[in-house]
Order: C-alpha cells, then sequence, then structure tokens
C-alpha cells in the first residue's frame, strides 16, 4: 500500500505491505537504527517515537495507519554534532549505561513534558484542578512505560528534571 510518512521532517513515500509496523518501516526500510526493537509488544518503550507531537510505541503501530503524519525518531531530535538540550542532559547526568533504552526514554520524555505543558493529569496528579507539578513521582509514573534494563532510573531522573528546568 502507498503510503506517505513525514519523517524527520522529510517526506517519505513508501510501497509496504499493511502488516509492517512503524517500527519495522523506520529501521529496515527507512534505515534510521535508532529506535530499537526491545520487545516487539509494546511493553518496554524501546521503541518509543512522536507522531503529530505524542509519543507512541512504534512496534504497536502499523505503518499505514500513519499515512500524512509527521514522525520524529532520535535521529531527527540531535545529531552527534549538535544535541538536543535534553540528550546533554542525559550525557551530563550520565542517565545511561548501555544506551539500548536511550532512543525511547528521550523521545518519550520530549512527549511527556508535552502532556505536561498541556496539563494533562496522570494516576499520580493529585490535584485535577491545579497546574502539573513535576515532582520525582509525577515524573517516575509518566516515564513508567520506558523500561532500564541498567537500572538508571535516578540518573534519567535527574537528567529529565534538568533539562524540564532550563526548558520550562
Amino acid at each position: 500500500m502507498r503510503t506517505t510518512i513525514t519523517v524527520n521532517g522529510e517526506a517519505r513515500a513508501l510501497d509496504l505491505d499493511t502488516r509492517t509496523t512503524l517500527l519495522d518501516t523506520l529501521r529496515e526500510h527507512l534505515g534510521l537504527p535508532g529506535t530499537k526493537k526491545g520487545c516487539d509488544h509494546g511493553q518496554c518503550g524501546a521503541c518509543t517515537v512522536l507522531v503529530n507531537g505524542v509519543r507512541i510505541n512504534s512496534c504497536l503501530s502499523l505503518a499505514v495507519m500513519h499515512d500524512g503524519d509527521s514522525v520524529t525518531t532520535i535521529e531527527g531530535i540531535g545529531t552527534p554534532e549538535k544535541l538536543h538540550p535534553l540528550q546533554t542532559a542525559f550525557l551530563t547526568e550520565d542517565a545511561f549505561q548501555c544506551g539500548y533504552c536511550t532512543p525511547g526514554q528521550i523521545c518519550s520524555a520530549l512527549g511527556m513534558l508535552e502532556e505536561v505543558k498541556q496539563n494533562w493529569p496522570s494516576q499520580e496528579t493529585a490535584d485535577l484542578t491545579a497546574r502539573i507539578t513535576l515532582t520525582d513521582d509525577e515524573l517516575r509514573e509518566r516515564m513508567s512505560g520506558n523500561i532500564c534494563r541498567c537500572s538508571a532510573y535516578p540518573q534519567i531522573v535527574a537528567a529529565i528534571k534538568s533539562y524540564a528546568g532550563g526548558a520550562a
């Protein structure tokens, strides 16, 4: 099926099997290996990307569902020559060990911070009428769909809070 997806700012026209996931499209058809295949069941978050600014697990989404959509992967967030400030915060806070989950963590964090900016509540949000405060518990709840098998969670929280403090 003919599908056009804008990936990292570039419109890409593809002929895809209707069963091809967005994750496999990014990695195998477009040569963007930054988005990782972890569990392939939507449980680990390694495949998180932003679709029209909203974070999704790309392993659970068919590429043809995104015809006309805008997808941002880790490759579209920053480059080794020009890191995004959140990527810099991850480096500064040593928020990774093996680095496998890091692209998904960064994409998810950017999506999550946009949700906070729009005042979307989470399970941890105590007062639904007040502006959301990004406490450690609030941040952990919102990032709970992204697993780090190396257990760099304290550093990930520190990196996101460091970036969010500078981005606010």
